[in-house]
């Protein structure tokens, strides 16, 4: 009896054990279902349109009608995006910033928008451009204040996901300002948590890192895939070939430590393609279609789709770069190599069908160059490969160990190298 009572205590006390860890792994489990970020969403990176970098923070209606932040702005932008080809290409978010709201909140707490600019209210124009059969994105900022000043969502984080929720947004970028960086390791997240309990699947793109960046603090990337889908990891693009350059050399120096968070659901965010704007020519317009293909970049457009060059418009609407850009395999390319005397520069990445993306980008400013990708730098393990050049849609043959191509000043030569099983 005493063995059998002993063997009757120690299995009670098993027992509770187990029980106890059971719950405790459940709640484990609870917390981070209810903790990451879980909408299935931007499993390829994201394509739109958004507003900041084109039209800024114009809120003068009375002079500027045209091209003031206002609800006949985007509607208009949704009409070309669906009526001009960019819907049918995989554009489909259309995409408010900054300065949308009204300084004031309502007497329950409610931000609202500006009541001149968007008499109809947010939810009016989610459902218009909802009609077209395209998605809405919404502006918001953790801090105390927007960057240029209107109310922020750090004391409504809650309220404000909801009434997002509520309005139909489809996708949410949440900006920094007026927010100390130190406290975004556990900010951010309420923020997702918050759209988690929202009752609506919406894409959060989130300023963390950014702002870590900017104040010479080592993001921690995987926490942030983990709450965000996108996210900002450096400075604001400018509409000239100089802020491009230096996102481009940004990505490229840091590539080892973004590289393995980017993947569906989650990716790095270099800002908006500024093709169709004031600056870029149409070689730079080139190199940036080409370099954010192979980074994984989302491909959020800044410019004036009401009137835009058709030399920017069939860039944008390249489906053999789309086609890059939105690879399910979504790994983030690299720089493979750099030529700092030649002004020269190699970027690679691998695709689903086993081919590989290949950008050849010169720098220079004089005369085309010769540029060449070595296959195993580029990720190919056979010698042989047929060359697709994605800009001139047209194939170029079959190359042996290396492909090259005569690149002009300030331009990319992109191409699919598709590998051929080499003969014994």
């Amino acid at each position: 009896m005493a063995a059998s009572k002993s063997s009757f205590v120690s299995f009670r006390k098993y027992f509770r054990f187990s029980f106890v860890v059971v719950i405790l792994i459940d709640f484990v489990m609870f917390t981070v279902r209810l903790d990451a970020l879980d909408n299935g969403l931007a499993l390829t990176p994201p394509m739109g349109w958004m507003a900041w970098e084109r039209f800024r923070c114009n809120i003068d209606c009375k002079n500027d009608p045209d091209n003031c932040i206002s609800e006949k702005l985007f509607m208009q932008m949704a009409d070309r995006i669906a009526e001009d080809g960019f819907k049918n290409a995989g554009y489909q978010y259309v995409c408010i910033d900054d300065c949308w709201s009204s300084h004031n909140r309502t007497l329950t707490g409610d931000l609202q928008p500006d009541p001149d600019r968007f008499p109809h209210g947010i939810k009016y124009l989610a459902d218009y451009i909802h009609s077209k059969g395209l998605k809405f994105g919404l502006y918001a900022d953790y801090g105390t204040l927007t960057c240029e000043r209107y109310p922020g969502s750090i004391e409504y984080i809650q309220q404000d996901m909801q009434l997002f929720a509520d309005w139909g947004v489809d996708y949410l970028k949440m900006d920094g300002c007026f927010a100390d960086p130190l406290t975004f390791d556990e900010g951010y997240p309420t923020v997702t948590r918050a759209l988690n309990e929202s009752g609506r699947h919406i894409v959060f793109s989130c300023s963390w890192p950014a702002y870590l960046v900017w104040g010479g603090i080592k993001p921690n990337y995987p926490l942030i895939a983990k709450h965000c889908n996108l996210w900002r990891n450096y400075n604001d693009i400018q509409d000239s070939w100089y802020s491009l350059i230096r996102i481009i050399d940004w990505y490229g120096d840091h590539q080892d430590e973004m590289i393995p968070v980017a993947g569906p659901g989650h990716w790095n965010d270099p800002d908006q393609l500024l093709i169709g704007d004031f600056s870029l020519s149409y070689e730079q317009s080139k190199t940036q279609f080409a370099i954010w293909a192979i980074i994984t970049a989302p491909l959020m457009m800044s410019n004036d789709l009401r009137n835009i060059a058709p030399w920017a418009r069939d860039i944008l609407l390249n489906r053999e770069i789309i086609e890059v850009n939105q690879d399910k395999l979504g790994k983030m390319g690299r720089r493979v190599s750099q030529s700092f005397r030649q002004y020269t520069e190699v970027w690679s990445r691998p695709l689903y069908d086993g081919s590989v993306a290949v950008v050849l980008f010169s720098r220079r400013h004089d005369q085309p160059y010769v540029i060449e990708a070595f296959f195993d730098e580029v990720g190919l393990s056979t010698s042989l490969a047929k060359a697709r050049d994605l800009f001139e849609h047209k194939n170029l043959g079959t190359f042996k160990k290396s492909f090259k191509a005569k690149v002009n000043p300030s331009g990319v030569v992109m191409v699919k190298l598709s590998p051929i099983q080499d003969e014994l």
